[in-house]
């Protein structure tokens, strides 16, 4: 691995911080999605949030309640010896409706706070501006990213962060998983559909403006701070067919394109060729102002980052059985065990993505997810022995040296998911545990909020040590 390698761990602000009354926040998105048997119908935009039952659990709301135990936290990570820590700034902390001419100086104050407090240990931010975490008054009054009007409003919020962190935070990112838009829209953007929309239509024009704003966030960036990077990102992993009959190979390359539709118009400038034919052929018309052309194609990224959780697989004779993995529907591959929630395992599928992202675009990778959902069972102790997340990890950093010392992939930086335990964002849950340290807190909202090493936390530290030598 390079020697400024960055090794830390991942986390959001909608998942971990909490303390949704605190400060002059603002009500966000976050806050309307519910533990249990609605939450899927009100993150795709298909049941409205103002018709829920009273008694809604809206666990994101404490959630770790980071806001207050931020200072801990980051000193277990600096024990870790983290090079970085990749978080998100809470949009509604800062601007708690989103039209406010002034940011609101507590949310300002407290990410101040955070950053010099991470600064304090030689860990470098890296800060996603919208992680699935719009003002939800920007929702309600405007529609969210359905309005060209958002592009306004997020650009204010930018000019505010970056000059207020320039000189302290050097590496951006605009959109957490911004391809997520297409398959839970109301948690990755806000959208809620109304009776009788056409919902393709809704999506690609929502996805033109997020596009729009985040070419020209990448503008202002570079007219702030000549040492500010910017990176777009995507949820990442590539899909197989599940045979070689060409029919399988052809659907699997294009849910390759869904994936990839995003980041070739934030990487290259432009929308590709196969995005104005499915336009055309799905009966869609973007709304374009003269000049978005222009900014796209003047503005790219300049980092890729990605999660990756598993790889898919696609079959097309209509046979077999579905396999779990996030929100992506997948035939099952019969050459992979999975993870308790149903996602397949596969770091050689991490190397095939990391290369192919890297063959496609020629832009740095900077992997900010990667991990293993799981149960995790403290002893007697208060001890977690995590060998399954230690063993997931190790195979999935050997993945990322081959593809970077024997492939040739630039890597700059790993990240891993939930490096302390936080809230599922697909189910809401808290059982399904990701990170090195052990939060008491259950799927109920009932707990200490105590934290406590696992074992995987003396092993990552080892690692990141050895830069990737003792796994």
């Amino acid at each position: 691995m390079r020697k400024d390698f960055l090794w830390g761990g991942a986390t959001a602000a909608n998942q971990c911080e909490g303390g949704w009354q605190e400060g002059g926040r603002g009500m966000a998105v976050v806050d309307v999605i519910p533990h249990g048997p609605d939450r899927m119908p009100v993150m795709k935009g298909i049941l409205d949030y103002r018709k829920l039952p009273e008694e809604s659990n809206y666990p994101g709301r404490e959630a770790i309640d980071m806001y207050g135990h931020y200072k801990e936290d980051i000193a277990l990570f600096a024990e870790m010896g983290f090079k970085c820590y990749r978080f998100s700034f809470s949009w509604s902390r800062i601007f708690p409706t989103g039209e406010e001419r002034e940011p609101n100086q507590a949310g300002l104050q407290f990410y101040d706070d955070l950053v010099n407090e991470l600064l304090k240990y030689g860990i470098e931010p890296v800060v996603t501006l919208c992680h699935f975490d719009a003002p939800l008054h920007l929702v309600e009054k405007y529609g969210s990213w359905k309005n060209r009007k958002m592009i306004e409003f997020f650009l204010k919020y930018c000019d505010v962060v970056f000059r207020h962190f320039k000189g302290r935070v050097r590496y951006w990112i605009t959109f957490n998983e911004i391809n997520m838009l297409m398959h839970l829209p109301f948690m990755g953007a806000g959208i809620r559909f109304e009776e009788g929309e056409d919902e393709q239509q809704v999506k690609y024009q929502a996805a033109h403006h997020e596009l729009v704003a985040s070419a020209m966030a990448v503008k202002l960036a570079h007219e702030i701070s000549l040492d500010f990077q910017v990176g777009c990102m995507l949820a990442a992993g590539s899909v197989y067919p599940y045979s070689c009959n060409p029919m399988d190979v052809w659907e699997s390359m294009k849910k390759d394109r869904e994936n990839y539709f995003f980041i070739d118009v934030q990487s290259r400038g432009e929308y590709p060729a196969y995005a104005w034919k499915f336009f055309k052929g799905q009966g869609i018309e973007l709304e374009m102002q003269n000049e978005d052309a222009k900014i796209l194609k003047e503005n790219t990224v300049d980092f890729i980052s990605l999660s990756y959780y598993n790889s898919r697989c696609v079959r097309t004779d209509g046979q077999g059985e579905a396999s779990g993995g996030n929100v992506f529907a997948s035939a099952k591959n019969p050459y992979l065990e999975c993870s308790q929630w149903g996602w397949p395992i596969d770091p050689m599928g991490f190397r095939i993505t990391l290369n192919a992202l890297y063959d496609r675009y020629q832009k740095p990778l900077f992997v900010v997810e990667n991990g293993l959902g799981a149960v995790d069972e403290p002893k007697e102790d208060g001890t977690v022995c995590d060998d399954y997340r230690i063993d997931y990890l190790r195979s999935h950093i050997q993945a990322m040296k081959a593809a970077t010392e024997e492939d040739g992939v630039d890597v700059i930086g790993y990240t891993p998911w939930g490096c302390v335990d936080l809230i599922s964002a697909t189910t809401g849950e808290m059982s399904k545990r990701y990170g090195f340290i052990y939060v008491d807190k259950n799927d109920d909202g009932e707990g200490t909020l105590k934290r406590r090493p696992k074992k995987s936390f003396g092993w990552y530290r080892q690692v990141i040590a050895s830069n990737g030598k003792t796994l």
